[in-house]
């Protein structure tokens, strides 16, 4: 019976690529100005919007296939810009010791499936071992793969014994993460590499963190000098640079080296705001992972040591994301998903609002923000006139109900119809 279900849904998906679709739904949102456009029709031609407008305002064409959506209300696709594909939420720890690098490939193929159901069409993976996301973003890109588009960092750069280097074993296993550098010249070399295996983006790790083992989350890793280093030849590669970063001397570092975005940005004050405002520096806050991480944790492998920092962080970084949303700091949505299941993801947007945002601000996030961020503003983001389409559809109104996106009934990545009700 599913195998019946799924040929189905993979002939009537393969229908819809050859037809010219239009899309009929009781509202469409507009991300750009907040407002709903009721009754909405959406022409799609080959892998792009050709024309928006309220039903009745322009004709449907007669080869076209009318998909009814009633009862739904159209957005862009969902951009979360803080992934780990490869992560499985289950181990940590030294669990993830007895995962091989082939096993985090195949998770990465489940993971990926598993985001763009639930309606996330792009991310950011800013970390995986081996460039397993990148051979997964080329794999999903050639078509080989059902996933959400990615642009990959490929290895995260650390210091020796910081948050992106492996410090579970002890001496004699001589274990060391590849990307790990130390000094300015180390650096570029290590960004000259993740460019030269496909990274769309540099990761590094600022500060230490929360689940690495023998790591002070608030303390900063890398000097000024390594920053500018590393900013310097990511900018010179015309890439951008995500830096993970709790604490407050790590996060100003990054802000004044240029980084693109500051990740987590746990323990934020009015100068690094401000900073961050001057410098048009966007904040990518995991604010959801502090329940899985103190729920599940333990039981997934997460070290006390780990338990106890995020017992730390959890609540300072939500008042920083309250304190940053008030002040009018560039977001994106960033769930760090990979710390907690997969398809989750959109559990994030109720404490987005509860801690501050209005719903259309952490839709935004996640839209238009993140495509900005990723300067794909012109293709991605927003429902409009010439842009991919990148559709969902959820049971209402999400102004109203937030919780709505993580009930996500339709998916369309490039006018592919990838999940129906």
């Amino acid at each position: 019976m599913k195998i019946r279900v799924f040929l189905s849904l993979f002939m009537f998906s393969a229908v819809l690529q050859a037809q010219t679709l239009v899309l009929k739904a009781d509202a469409m949102l507009d991300v750009n100005s907040g407002q709903l456009i009721a009754n909405t029709l959406v022409l799609i031609k080959g892998n792009r919007i050709h024309q928006i407008g309220s039903q009745g305002e322009f004709s449907v064409p007669a080869d076209a296939k009318v998909i009814e959506l009633s009862g739904q209300t159209l957005l862009p696709g969902l951009m979360d810009m803080h992934v780990h594909l490869n992560s499985d939420a289950r181990l940590h720890g030294y669990k993830r010791l007895a995962q091989s690098l082939p096993r985090k490939t195949l998770t990465g193929v489940t993971n990926a499936r598993k985001t763009i159901e639930n309606g996330f069409t792009t991310v950011r993976n800013v970390g995986a071992p081996g460039y397993a996301d990148i051979a997964l973003r080329d794999a999903i890109a050639e078509g080989e793969l059902t996933g959400p588009r990615i642009f990959a960092a490929g290895m995260s750069l650390g210091i020796t014994g910081g948050h992106c280097d492996n410090n579970l074993l002890p001496y004699e296993y001589k274990d060391k993460a590849a990307a790990v550098a130390d000094g300015p010249w180390q650096v570029r070399e290590k960004v000259r590499m993740n460019v030269k295996y496909g990274a769309d983006w540099i990761k590094f790790c600022a500060t230490g963190g929360v689940l690495s083992k023998g790591t002070k989350v608030g303390a900063q890793q890398f000097s000024q000098q390594e920053m500018d280093a590393l900013v310097d030849e990511a900018n010179l590669r015309g890439i951008g640079v995500a830096a993970h970063a709790h604490g407050l001397n790590g996060i100003k570092t990054a802000i004044r080296a240029g980084v693109t975005s500051v990740e987590h940005a746990s323990f934020l004050d009015d100068e690094a705001i401000n900073m961050a405002l001057e410098k048009g520096t966007y904040l990518s806050m995991d604010i959801y992972t502090t329940e899985y991480i103190l729920g599940e944790g333990e039981k997934a492998g997460i070290l006390e040591e780990s338990l106890a920092k995020e017992r730390l962080v959890g609540g300072k970084q939500r008042q920083s994301f309250r304190n940053a949303v008030n002040a009018g700091v560039k977001m994106v949505f960033g769930s760090d998903a990979g710390v907690y299941p997969h398809g989750h993801n959109a559990r994030q947007f109720s404490r987005m609002v509860k801690y501050g945002m209005t719903p259309i601000q952490a839709i935004q996030a996640a839209t238009i923000n993140s495509a900005t961020m990723l300067r794909q503003q012109d293709k991605l983001g927003s429902l409009e006139q010439g842009k991919l389409a990148d559709i969902i559809a959820v049971p209402g109104n999400p102004l109203k109900d937030i919780a709505l996106l993580e009930k996500v009934s339709w998916v369309f990545k490039e006018g592919v119809l990838i999940k129906s009700p």
